[in-house]
């Protein structure tokens, strides 16, 4: 098996992806195993494969991948050519696997699943990253991923480019709308929150409009503001009013075609949810060799 299958500098740890590509390979398998291909490949049978990008993009997962076909079979080796964060053209070859046949086409699909997936966020992620590169705003993710799933979608995320939110509601406090409401009005928020947390712990605050991010400047308290919904110029005035206070985060409608928009205000950072929630999957393809 190759080593070198992450993004260079961006740690995932193997006990995740080991737990994680296990617990794929046992839905897929079942009780039986694959019995396709033990009924029609001969017990010994030795196979070579490629795995194959059929579309252009950016490389994520790949040490999933190799999990996938070593969790079934230690024998089977990986050899990668590519590594995650690196770009993929169309046809190129990404890693060359070789060992029982009956283990390769049994983690086939599972390989592929996680490579396609993940190299679908890291490849849209890219392409937000490339619209705002002009600007000083960074292309953030959110929580909006699959149960179960999210250290692996928010690490292809940072493979494409982008910048991790926080990885969960324990990491950070985030005062939302609903939280404001319940608690009584941003002011009253922001002095539970801060009296609550640690001393290392950021406290960031959502507001719809300028008249609320007047609140939280005078409140203090904040080390963020989640700018929700608004458009260029109003996030602009948002941006001066802050005057470098506090980090600026713009949220909501945001898209291919108004990212670099919202970028040009002058805010921090920009979450986008799509990088997660609706990236297509990279077309990444399995080809043995005959």
């Amino acid at each position: 098996m190759h080593a070198d299958l992450s993004l260079p500098g961006a740690f995932l740890s193997p006990l995740l992806i080991e737990e994680t590509v296990r617990r794929a390979l046992d839905e897929d398998l079942g009780r039986a195993g694959d019995i396709t291909s033990i009924a029609t490949i001969p017990e010994g049978t030795r196979a070579r494969a490629r795995l194959v990008a059929r579309k252009p993009g950016v490389l994520a997962g790949l040490a999933c991948a190799a999990e996938s076909f070593r969790a079934i079979d230690p024998a089977i080796t990986f050899r990668n050519t590519k590594r995650d964060g690196e770009t993929l053209a169309a046809d190129e070859i990404i890693a060359e696997i070789e060992g029982p046949a009956i283990a390769i086409l049994s983690g086939e699909r599972v390989a592929l699943n996680f490579a396609g997936h993940l190299s679908g966020i890291a490849t849209l992620t890219a392409v937000y990253v490339a619209k705002v590169a002009h600007t000083r705003a960074k292309i953030v993710d959110t929580r909006k991923t699959l149960p179960g799933l999210r250290a692996l979608e928010k690490y292809a995320v940072r493979c494409g480019g982008g910048v991790n939110h926080r990885m969960g509601l324990d990491d950070a406090a985030l005062i939302k709308d609903n939280h404001i409401a319940v608690a009584g009005g941003v002011a009253a928020a922001l002095k539970a929150a801060r009296a609550a947390v640690g001393h290392l712990v950021k406290v960031e605050i959502e507001v719809d409009s300028l008249d609320q991010l007047a609140e939280v400047l005078k409140a203090g308290g904040a080390d963020a503001v989640l700018l929700d919904n608004m458009d260029a110029a109003t996030l602009k005035r948002a941006v001066e009013m802050t005057a470098g206070k506090l980090v600026t985060e713009a949220s909501g409608g945001v898209s291919l075609e108004t990212v670099a928009k919202i970028a040009e205000s002058g805010v921090d950072v920009i979450s986008v949810g799509a990088l997660t929630h609706s990236a297509p999957v990279l077309d990444i393809a399995l080809d043995i060799d005959s």
